[in-house]
């Protein structure tokens, strides 16, 4: 090979590494923009943004380290066109530039290795130049191939579950990665110098660093990974923990239902047995013509009774309480609630189960009717049994857009305590579960919709 064209490739070999890190990091961004449909675009966004970046940084000459600090710096300031939050765009851009540079680190070994053991002839200067060329091309291409498969194992693992990045989380997470940067810095400042103008390599100085190095690299690269991992799993408990102590919750509110259901009927009882005496008194009334006495008593009769008025009645004392609240609770807040619910006859269906199912999506439709404008907002509640199939369905109101999470439930937009919302439909779709039935949900224009299916149990 030529001088000139050494020279040539040198400026190809420059842009094409270029070109294959900005792949290699749109890439790893991918999975996380959105709809597969707006990915696209914006994986443009961030392959252009880098190729553009890099080539702004190497005309001004910037110190070795600036480019991925100030880059971070730029996709986080244009997070919101990327589609991402702040805090995800930048544990990204860390994860990948520490990544980046622990590979780098591991194939500098080899790529010594290999140098050395290349023979190594000052004449003719076309085998020189030869030799660097087909070198730095094998490194290249080493390279992307360890940074991809590394970028992929740590992609898969944050792709198993949702991170719930606040500042806190995000700054425990970047430490190791951030230390991986730095450790990485520190050695490629290391790697050559001149003495003299006698060029000494760290490898050739110190063999020992040939291990040394790729292994410290290494557990850098898996610090991270199981950083995430770990608080992965953390974050997995903290919303077991959240679901049992909403479940604990709302097994508790069905308790104090079915103890005010209790209240109730036997005050009913009560009332039906001092039914005797009110009409011996009304009786004595009409005989002796005290008709003003008895609009009176009367009247006072009423409104004792009224406040053992059942308007909707299920067929089962803990799902009357909730549908009658659910509607008196309508009724204050201007929403138009609609209900046919029938309580099967069978003993099939465990109330306090039904109960839960109907606590959940009467409590959801609740909320988002509350959002919706005056003289928009309904409820309708349906409730029919169908051979061994009981079907429970809500019908709500809402405003916005509904945002489905890969589990199939809306992500909730509840920021103040994360954790402990959006579960609601996933109790309710476990105790759908207990009895072989599903949770289906459908959006159409700002129709709501949520049907539980339950199976009807055998007795044995």
């Amino acid at each position: 090979m030529s001088e000139t064209g050494f020279r040539i490739f040198n400026e190809i070999f420059s842009v094409g590494t270029k070109w294959v890190y900005a792949a290699l990091l749109t890439a790893f961004f991918y999975p996380f923009l959105s709809t597969p449909e707006l990915a696209r675009r914006k994986s443009l966004l961030v392959f252009f943004a880098y190729v553009l970046f890099e080539w702004i940084c190497n005309q001004a000459a910037l110190p070795q380290g600036t480019f991925a600090l100030l880059f971070a710096a730029l996709l986080v300031s244009v997070s919101t066109w990327i589609g991402l939050k702040k805090s995800m765009v930048f544990l990204l851009t860390l994860l990948y530039f520490n990544v980046r540079i622990s590979s780098g680190l591991m194939v500098q070994s080899l790529y010594f290795l290999v140098e050395q053991s290349v023979p190594y002839q000052l004449e003719p200067p076309e085998a020189v130049f030869l030799r660097a060329a087909v070198l730095v091309t094998l490194f290249l291409l080493s390279h992307t191939v360890l940074l991809a498969v590394m970028l992929y194992a740590i992609q898969r693992q944050i792709k198993q579950r949702r991170l719930f990045l606040q500042w806190r989380e995000l700054c425990y997470i970047s430490l190791v990665p951030t230390a991986g940067i730095l450790f990485g810095q520190v050695i490629s400042r290391l790697l050559v110098e001149f003495e003299n103008g006698v060029l000494l390599q760290l490898y050739e100085r110190h063999p020992a660093f040939l291990a040394v190095i790729p292994v410290l690299a290494l557990l850098f690269y898996a610090g991270a990974y199981l950083t995430i991992a770990f608080q992965q799993n953390m974050a997995a408990l903290q919303e077991e923990r959240a679901a049992l102590y909403m479940e604990y919750q709302q097994t508790q509110m069905i308790r104090a239902r079915i103890h005010e259901a209790e209240q109730f009927y036997t005050q009913i009882r009560r009332l039906k047995h001092e039914m005797r005496g009110h009409l011996t008194n009304i009786k004595g009334l009409v005989h002796h013509g005290e008709y003003a006495s008895l609009q009176d008593y009367l009247s006072r009769m009423d409104e004792s009774m009224s406040s053992f008025a059942l308007t909707l009645q299920t067929g089962n004392p803990v799902t009357d309480v909730i549908v009658n609240d659910t509607r008196r609770r309508s009724l204050e807040l201007g929403i138009c609630f609609e209900a046919d619910f029938h309580y099967p006859a069978a003993g099939a269906y465990d109330a306090f189960d039904v109960g839960i199912i109907l606590q959940n999506l009467l409590q959801n439709a609740m909320e988002a009717c509350e959002k919706v404008g005056e003289g928009e907002r309904f409820i309708m509640l349906t409730g029919k049994r169908k051979g061994r199939f009981f079907l429970i369905e809500v019908k709500n109101a809402f405003a916005g857009e509904v945002v489905f999470g890969q589990d199939g439930l809306p992500v909730t937009t509840k920021r103040e305590d994360v954790p402990l919302h959006g579960l609601g439909l996933s109790n309710v779709r476990r105790e759908a579960e207990k009895y072989m039935g599903e949770l289906e949900l459908n959006v159409r224009q700002q129709e709501f919709s949520a049907a539980v299916l339950l199976q009807e149990r055998s007795s044995s």
